[in-house]
């Protein structure tokens, strides 16, 4: 897809007019992502932390949910399409409030957020989005990056992420929204 000639910024209402095979994230309006499909190796360690996350919260009020799920950073049930101009697609995140559920997307800022670097989104992962999730409240977030097998953990603390630790292969996570839960990352880290 070739975004429209001219235009610098668009609303979520621009999103949804596009091909339903095309997703993208954008921030204030800016496009900053139309990556291309995840690799292998990506995409199982979505797949290892989602189960993980499946099983732990299963009978719970929280929700888990993988890419694409298009978020609503700073949005609500009742904000209408054109004024959206934050939406992002997280590899991984959890959703504890049933409010910001919606029907086609999650609306406001999930309680965690994991991405899980490549080389082409690995600068957004750490520059931008981590800002922009910081700024909407986003409780947790991890950024796991898969080829020095290691999950760097960001808690909030009032406004501002504090790193709460940087884990690797060998290490058991635990979530600090959810602090019965223990991830070996054996498991999500394979050679």
């Amino acid at each position: 897809m070739v975004l429209p000639k001219g235009k610098k910024t668009y609303s979520y209402a621009d999103y949804l007019e596009w091909d339903n095979d095309f997703n993208s994230e954008a921030l204030n309006g800016e496009i900053i992502s139309m990556s291309p499909s995840p690799t292998p190796k990506h995409q199982d360690i979505v797949g290892e932390l989602t189960a993980e996350f499946k099983m732990f919260l299963r009978g719970k009020k929280c929700m888990a949910f993988l890419a694409p799920m298009d978020v609503c950073l700073f949005a609500d049930k009742n904000t209408k399409a054109d004024a959206i101009l934050d939406w992002v697609q997280p590899d991984l995140l959890i959703v504890c409030d049933p409010h910001k559920i919606g029907d086609k997307n999650i609306y406001g800022a999930p309680d965690l957020i994991v991405e899980v670097l490549s080389p082409s989104t690995a600068r957004n992962d750490r520059l931008i989005k981590y800002n922009s999730y910081e700024k909407a409240g986003v409780k947790e977030y991890w950024i796991v990056d898969p080829y020095n097998m290691t999950v760097e953990i960001y808690s909030l603390q009032g406004a501002s992420f504090v790193q709460a630790g940087i884990l690797a292969k060998d290490d058991l996570l635990t979530a600090g929204i959810f602090p019965e839960l223990e991830i070996d990352l054996k498991n999500i880290f394979k050679e």
